[in-house]
């Protein structure tokens, strides 16, 4: 008996489709996961250095204006316009390298970004999504009642302190800074 073999297209056509289905594993399997995770690796810094210079910016705010803001669009003005933050950010120090060399080193608060300098309009959207980074500030308030000897209201002050404390939160979940409720979290950064 003589056995019949099947033609050599139809081995050629098999070994074309493991081939192809080798490549599409490799590339589902180990190329598109490793993309994946350098691409959130690099949302999660960027982000978390906008956060950080949004911080800088707040801190800032605060020397100048005494509170803090939840208007990022102020903020980005007043980092453009504001003398305080202009002399501050092309302040130099010098810093000793050895007995016989000096350094200059910049005062800048704001950290260069992972694509290069710092840039004032960054700080206001985050870089995964584009969406708002989410900014409050607390509002405390305080009432006195005065009373006179007959006990009748004389009057009632109401005293209304806005931004003692901020809180900046990325709406893609990269972290947070600040606390509305705990003046010991102030400028803290959940990721430190």
């Amino acid at each position: 008996m003589k056995q019949s073999s099947d033609p050599w297209y139809i081995h050629a056509a098999l070994y074309l489709i493991i081939a192809i289905l080798t490549v599409i594993l490799v590339k589902v399997a180990i190329i598109d996961p490793k993309a994946y995770v350098e691409k959130e690796k690099y949302y999660r810094t960027e982000s978390r250095l906008r956060m950080e210079n949004i911080k800088e910016a707040e801190i800032l705010w605060q020397k100048k204006r005494g509170s803090f803001t939840d208007n990022l669009d102020s903020l980005i003005y007043f980092i453009k316009t504001d003398s305080l933050v202009d002399s501050i950010r092309h302040a130099k120090d010098t810093v000793w390298v050895s007995s016989d060399s000096i350094r200059l080193k910049s005062l800048d608060p704001f950290e260069p970004l992972t694509q290069g300098e710092f840039v004032p309009d960054s700080i206001k959207w985050t870089p995964k999504s584009h969406s708002l980074y989410i900014l409050q500030i607390d509002t405390s308030v305080s009432i006195d009642t005065f009373i006179t000897k007959r006990g009748k209201i004389s009057r009632i002050d109401t005293t209304v302190v806005l931004g003692t404390r901020y809180y900046l939160e990325d709406p893609d979940g990269y972290g947070s800074i600040g606390s509305l409720d705990n003046d010991a979290l102030k400028n803290t950064a959940s990721w430190e």
